[in-house]
């Protein structure tokens, strides 16, 4: 099927939007808020039916999203379903998120990213990037095998990661937590009532010991000698 033109007036913007990437951008190339706005000079919300094609599965990161881009940057990363053809345009339950939502999913989640727990501002170890945090969306299945989408916070690192189009797997997971010791249960219990993991003195060691050259790792094992 042969797809329209993106200046075909008598499509919705979205519809115009997602085509103007396909066709002058390109996936994975960046364009500015100002093409965008050439492009739709008599659109007043250009911007917000951009976002809008985010419902079907188009990425397109901000600089939230790749730390690379700068603030007037986008990058379409990832066509989705093809909003032109007939039907497709519908949505499917991805609403779009609040302001009062993205407010109290952040309070839920302890202000810190669900993934590597790292705090809003915060600079990434060993660089001097700064974090900044969102609400994502992230796939589960389920344990009878369906996959719900449920919304959860993410840093822009972890957004960027590449971890947003595989689904988390509850069913297995609760199944592996089934196998454990009775002892590593009621640890596991322990972590997950406290939202937060304790480190022993002997695995904080193995941490600092991983982080040794060789040549010292050596001394290590003579001493444990």
């Amino acid at each position: 099927m042969s797809i329209p033109t993106w200046t075909d007036e008598g499509l919705g913007t979205m519809k115009r939007a997602a085509l103007w990437l396909v066709q002058e951008v390109g996936e994975g190339n960046t364009f500015t808020k100002g093409q965008l706005r050439d492009a739709f000079p008599d659109v007043a919300q250009i911007d917000r039916r951009m976002r809008d094609l985010r419902d079907f599965g188009w990425k397109i990161d901000t600089n939230r999203e790749d730390i690379g881009l700068d603030p007037n940057e986008q990058r379409f990363a990832q066509r989705g379903i093809p909003v032109w053809e007939p039907g497709k345009a519908t949505r499917s339950g991805a609403a779009t998120i609040t302001s009062n939502q993205r407010r109290e999913i952040l309070a839920r989640d302890g202000y810190l990213c669900r993934s590597c727990g790292i705090g809003p501002g915060d600079k990434y170890p060993g660089t001097e990037m700064t974090s900044q945090l969102d609400v994502a969306r992230r796939k589960v299945r389920m344990e009878d095998g369906r996959h719900e989408v449920r919304l959860v916070v993410e840093c822009n690192r972890c957004r960027v990661g590449g971890g947003r189009n595989q689904a988390a797997n509850l069913g297995d997971l609760l199944s592996r937590i089934g196998k454990l010791p009775m002892i590593e249960k009621r640890m596991l219990a322990g972590w997950v009532d406290r939202d937060s993991r304790t480190f022993s003195a002997v695995e904080q060691i193995w941490a600092d010991y991983r982080t040794l050259p060789q040549e010292a790792r050596e001394s290590v094992r003579e001493a444990l000698a």
